[in-house]
Parts: structure tokens; C-alpha cells; sequence
């Protein structure tokens, strides 16, 4: 055996090296996966909208092992649709109104096929210019879409970046606060500072203080104004930051919220303070420079690297996404498609309050709402099990799929409209599904 074959077997084990898809390869699977994925969206009404498989199921259908030769993409097809698709809750039906919206599109999925293809790493400007360039023009865009002053504009102070989460979202303005505060108070004063949010923030604040080091005694959860739809009263914020200066501790972070989980409630943000986005505080925050990143661009201050503005350093080409909408749809059309959806919302709080039974528990913000089925004067638990009981019949139905939360002790159904495909059909039917079973709740109570 001459050398070169030893070396060759040594490399691949005798095997023929399973080579990259070519461009025609490519091509054909294409075509397939995107019938697949039409198919999936024409049958889509289909399927239970909440998957009923127990847990571990798929571990019942799969093998201990991955795959040591090469499937066809039929037989992963077949898997799909057998062992997969049971188990999916399926966000983008039109009978979906659970928690808030996901919604898909076919310019998103385009976006998403095309960002992969390129599949960059854009930390930093120079890997990728237009990756880079592309988000700062399309996040202005969106900030004048949104009629946001003049500074929240990258040509200000401002500037936006796409986060992984909104999660991730909360946490790197958390961390940008806290280390401004820090530099002008000393390290040492951590243990002083003080966050402000109402009882209806979403959990990820929490979570993002637990990673920031803020002490759990000084996070100041504020109740809600249950007459203001949940929203919290900037008066009781302002109190409770004066009882904190009085006690010597540092106020530095308000968390305010534009359409809270539980009830969609909008906080006052002019009363509760003057808002300006200045990136400086948030790259002097997360900024990193090691030496294998060092470009003459960057040193030169005269681009962006977005890698000072999240957690990790690594992110997709995101606002190609973003960028596809915006010019496959318009603005006016992506207006009236939310406009759709509230107006569907209202539709169904007016079939609501057409039935004594029910009463809407809150008044209706953007495509939202809360209501309940009203308990029986013998009910000990002001209609909790009534109302839970309804649920879970519901989505165990298969037909539709709703969640639920907890305001003033009150066990509350949300309703929430802005799946792509949902029509007024379809929120009538769910109305339907809602009354039957509330019929059966009650003669069984």
C-alpha cells in the first residue's frame, strides 16, 4: 500500500468522503422542502392546534443513536409528518390564540432560507458589511414606523439592534444602567441599587436581575392600577423611589412596559420618565476587544460592531429578514393586516358581552382579550376551577388553543388574535367551541 492510499484511508475509514450538496442537489431538495412546507400550511387546519402527545413520546419513536449511513429526505419526510408534526402546537393556525402571536410570512420565510444560505457570523462589521449596514437602515425604518423622536435614530445617539429575545433585550439595557450607575457610584455601591417594575412585568426582568447581580430584596415590584387596565400609576413608582433615597439606596432602573402578557396594558412612559436611547452606555457596557478581532475599521470608530451590543458574540444576518418584509409587504399593508387583527379582537369581545354568561374581565387593548365565564353563586374559588375547567376542555379539543393568567385573584381566559391566517370565520367558530363547552361547565357545576 503506497502512502497516499494509507493516508487516505486513515481519513475517511476506507469510505468515500460524503461530499457537500452541489447547486443542482441543492435545487431539487429545495423544490421539495418547499412543497413540503406549503403542504404543511394548506392542510394546517388539520391538525389539533395544541399537540395532545404525553410527555417523552418521541423517545418511544426514535432510535438510541444517530444514524451511522446517509437517509433519503423521503424517509425524513415520512418521519416528519408521523413522529414530528403530532407533537408541534401549531402557532401559525388560525385557531391559535394563545399567549402573543408568532407570526410567520412568506417574505419571513424567504428571509430566513436566504439568511441561512449566507449563514455569516456578523459580529462585527467586517465580517460582513452589509449585514451590519442593512440593520442599521432597516431598525431606522422601524423606529420612524413607529413615530419614535428624533433620537431614537442611529443618526442621534440612538440606533436599534435585533435582539435574540426579548429577553435577552431586557437583560443588556439592565446591564448598560447598571454599569453607568456603577461608574459614578463605585463598584461597591451594587448592593445599593434599586430596580422599579409593577406586578405585571414580564418574569424576564427577574431573571435578568438575577444575572446582574441586583439583590433580590432591592427589585420593587409595584401593584398594578386594576383601573388603568393593569398599568401602573407613575405616582406609586415615584413614592417608592423616595422612600428609597431616603434610605440611602441608588434608584437606577424603571422597567416599563407597552402591552404587558397578563392584560396588554400600556404604561404611562411620558410620566414615568423622559426616554433617550444613548448606545454609548450600553457598548461601554458590553464592549470586548480581543486581539483576533481587532480590524483597522473598527479602530478607526467609523463602524458599528454589534457584537458590543448584545450577550453572545456570534448573530445571524437578522435584519435580512426584517428588510424582506418591509419590501415584500409595505408598510401600509403590514398596517392594515394589524388593523385586521384588532378589529377581529373586537369582534370577538362584542360576541362576549352578548352572553350573560361571560363578562370581559378587562377593556381590550390592541388584539387582546380577557374574559371570563361568570361562576355560580355556590362557587368557593370565584369560578377558578369554572374557568380552568373550560380551558383545558377547549384545548383538549384540538379545535382551538387559548391561555390563560391570574388578575385580582381572578382566574382570566385571554383571547388573543394575530395568527396570519385566522378570519372572521374563524373567530366565530372559536366563540362557538367556547359557548358549547361553557354549557356543559355550567351542568356539570
Amino acid at each position: 500500500m503506497d502512502g497516499s492510499g494509507s493516508s487516505n484511508e486513515g481519513a475517511n475509514g476506507g469510505g468515500e468522503w460524503l461530499r457537500p450538496m452541489d447547486a443542482e442537489q441543492l435545487r431539487e431538495c429545495g423544490h421539495r422542502m418547499v412543497d413540503f412546507v406549503a403542504d404543511y400550511y394548506k392542510s394546517i387546519e388539520t391538525f389539533p392546534v395544541l399537540s395532545q402527545v404525553q410527555a417523552r413520546y418521541l423517545k418511544e419513536l426514535l432510535p438510541d443513536t444517530a444514524p451511522s449511513k446517509p437517509d433519503t429526505l423521503e424517509a425524513l419526510f415520512d418521519d416528519i409528518r408521523e413522529k414530528i408534526v403530532p407533537g408541534v402546537t401549531h402557532w401559525q393556525s388560525p385557531n391559535y390564540f394563545a399567549y402573543y402571536p408568532s407570526n410567520s410570512s412568506t417574505a419571513g420565510f424567504l428571509g430566513e432560507m436566504l439568511s441561512a444560505a449566507f449563514n455569516i457570523v456578523g459580529f462585527s462589521w467586517i465580517t460582513s458589511p452589509a449585514a451590519t449596514e442593512l440593520e442599521v437602515i432597516v431598525l431606522d425604518w422601524f423606529a420612524k414606523m413607529l413615530n419614535l423622536p428624533s433620537q431614537f435614530l442611529s443618526s442621534a445617539l440612538g440606533g436599534g439592534v435585533i435582539q435574540g429575545t426579548a429577553s435577552e433585550a431586557v437583560l443588556v439595557v439592565l446591564l448598560a444602567a447598571r454599569d453607568r450607575t456603577l461608574r459614578k457610584h463605585g463598584k461597591t455601591s451594587l448592593e445599593k441599587l434599586v430596580v422599579y417594575a409593577s406586578d405585571q412585568t414580564h418574569s424576564s426582568l427577574q431573571k435578568a436581575c438575577q444575572i446582574a447581580g441586583i439583590f433580590p430584596e432591592n427589585v420593587r415590584v409595584v401593584k398594578a392600577d386594576c383601573n388603568k387596565n393593569y398599568a401602573v400609576a407613575p405616582e406609586a413608582i415615584f413614592e417608592a423611589i423616595s422612600t428609597d433615597l431616603s434610605s440611602v439606596l441608588i434608584p437606577f432602573f424603571i422597567c416599563a412596559t407597552v402591552g404587558t402578557t397578563s392584560s396588554s396594558a400600556v404604561d404611562p412612559l411620558p410620566e414615568l420618565g423622559q426616554i433617550a436611547k444613548d448606545r454609548s452606555y450600553l457598548i461601554q457596557s458590553l464592549s470586548t476587544n480581543p486581539e483576533y478581532l481587532k480590524n483597522k475599521a473598527s479602530q478607526a470608530n467609523s463602524v458599528l460592531d454589534f457584537k458590543d451590543w448584545q450577550i453572545p458574540l456570534g448573530r445571524r444576518f437578522r435584519s435580512l429578514k426584517l428588510w424582506m418584509v418591509l419590501r415584500l409587504y409595505g408598510v401600509e399593508n403590514l398596517q392594515s393586516y394589524i388593523r385586521k387583527h384588532i378589529g377581529l379582537a373586537k369582534y370577538f369581545e362584542e360576541l362576549v358581552i352578548s352572553d350573560s354568561r361571560f363578562e370581559v374581565v378587562t377593556p381590550r387593548t390592541f388584539s387582546l382579550v380577557c374574559f371570563r365565564l361568570l361562576p355560580l353563586a355556590s362557587d368557593q374559588d370565584n369560578g377558578y376551577k369554572l374557568n380552568y375547567g373550560l380551558m383545558d376542555a377547549a384545548n383538549s379539543s384540538g379545535k382551538i388553543f387559548i391561555s390563560h393568567t391570574v388578575l385580582s385573584g381572578k382566574f382570566i381566559l385571554r383571547f388573543v388574535v394575530g395568527a396570519p391566517l385566522t378570519e372572521e370565520q374563524h373567530v366565530f367558530a372559536a366563540w362557538k367551541v367556547l359557548q358549547d363547552l361553557a354549557t356543559k361547565q355550567l351542568g356539570s357545576s
